[in-house]
């Protein structure tokens, strides 16, 4: 029976939220609402839409099958060479991402944590350790190696609370006009704004995700009776992520700094309108930000890699703990010792571009089939919008690998 509160039976869709509202999202949405003001609140909107159709349809393949999508992936029978290309696709895209990107999760959390305390640079065997980045880093990993999974559930939670409030009480303190606001939610752009557009859409809808959601809910619920309550939990969960969105690019809107690149500089542009308070809020919302990615993304990783080599799934399995422990070990000596994983990053930016349709389409077949998926599969109407949303995706990953060419 579903609850008439809307946040009660909430399954794993707050870790959902957590995962994509990390430090590139809080950058990409300041600068959008620096640049444009509120011009692009309705690709947040499409955003969002496209998530909760791609999620829900993960999840229902989650509590329907039992399986999350690597393993079953694995399992499926068919064109072996399509299988084989596909289970390497996923191992480099999310392995050698999520690595290359847990750097900059630490990073734009010490970030935040510079508000309130600038941690220093000390001298290790004649190379440079940021202090602030290895203690935050440390801090992921021991949660993640020791903590069970309700354990990491709560914290994640109780970060995007937090995160949620900071956020959302900085961008109702700047007083935005209320009918350029709502004229933003009308969909209209210019060339100049297409880039940041697909990149607004691109920190939402992100490929991990699909398996992450995939991997949980069948943590949560056994029954297909369930479905209803798994449907209310993305939904909510991915709305309130996709809110906070909104927030964080009026909080971008209304900076007066002349020249913005990043989060910190728009907190200073505000501080003309609430003093240091601004900072201080923008600070914390960046810090939990980072923290709640650093630890999907390596939770993401770990169920992947699993599902994909047949191991063990259980949070406290060695295989889990080895898997989550290396994408938090690499990104730990990258952002600590100042390393930039070009290499590392421009090749998972391809994977991803290739993931990210490839992905979406099986799934959106997955959820097609009789076979697979019964009375619950999706009936030709529900086919015919998830494929509306596969060409965004197509975008975004021909977008993705345009830039690692340097066609775009």
């Amino acid at each position: 029976m579903i609850s008439k509160n809307p946040f009660r039976n909430l399954g794993p869709g707050p870790l959902i939220a957590a995962a994509f509202i990390g430090p590139g999202t809080v950058t990409v949405c300041t600068l959008a609402g620096a640049n444009f003001g509120f011009s692009l609140l309705w690709a947040l909107v499409l955003s969002i839409v496209a998530t909760v159709i791609l999620q829900e349809i993960s999840g229902r393949i989650g509590i329907v099958t039992g399986s999350d999508l690597s393993t079953l992936l694995r399992n499926q029978t068919g064109n072996p060479v399509f299988r084989v290309f596909s289970m390497i696709l996923i191992l480099l895209a999310v392995v050698m991402g999520n690595a290359a990107y847990e750097s900059g999760n630490i990073s734009g959390a010490n970030l935040g944590l510079a508000f309130y305390w600038d941690a220093p640079i000390v001298e290790f065997f004649g190379l440079q350790l940021q202090l602030g980045n290895f203690i935050l880093g440390t801090l992921a990993f021991l949660l993640l190696w020791t903590g069970s999974y309700k354990a990491l559930e709560r914290i994640l939670v109780g970060l995007v609370i937090l995160m949620s409030l900071a956020f959302s009480i900085t961008a109702i303190l700047t007083k935005p006009d209320l009918s350029s606001l709502l004229a933003g939610f009308i969909p209209k752009w210019e060339e100049a704004e297409i880039p940041t557009l697909v990149a607004l859409i691109g920190t939402t809808v992100v490929p991990y995700n699909l398996f992450l959601y995939a991997a949980l809910v069948k943590k949560r619920w056994k029954n297909e009776a369930d479905l209803p309550l798994m449907r209310r939990d993305i939904a909510v969960s991915v709305i309130f992520g996709g809110v906070v969105s909104m927030a964080i690019l009026m909080v971008g809107a209304a900076n007066t700094s002349t020249e913005i690149t990043s989060a910190i500089d728009v907190s200073k542009g505000l501080e003309s309108v609430f003093g240091s308070f601004a900072g201080y809020m923008m600070g914390f919302g960046l810090l939990a930000a980072g923290l709640t990615s650093c630890l999907t993304a390596p939770l993401a990783a770990g169920f992947v890699v699993c599902g994909i080599m047949d191991w063990d799934q259980e949070i406290k399995s060695n295989p889990m703990r080895l898997s989550m422990g290396a994408i938090v070990g690499l990104g730990l000596l990258f952002s600590s010792f100042g390393i930039k994983p070009v290499q590392l990053i421009t090749l998972a930016q391809l994977a991803n571009g290739v993931l990210l349709p490839v992905i979406s389409a099986w799934i959106i077949w997955i959820a097609s089939q009789n076979s697979v998926l019964g009375l619950h599969r999706n009936r030709p109407l529900a086919t015919g919008i998830a494929g509306c949303i596969w060409l965004i995706t197509l975008i975004l990953g021909l977008k993705s690998i345009g830039t690692v060419f340097g066609w775009f």
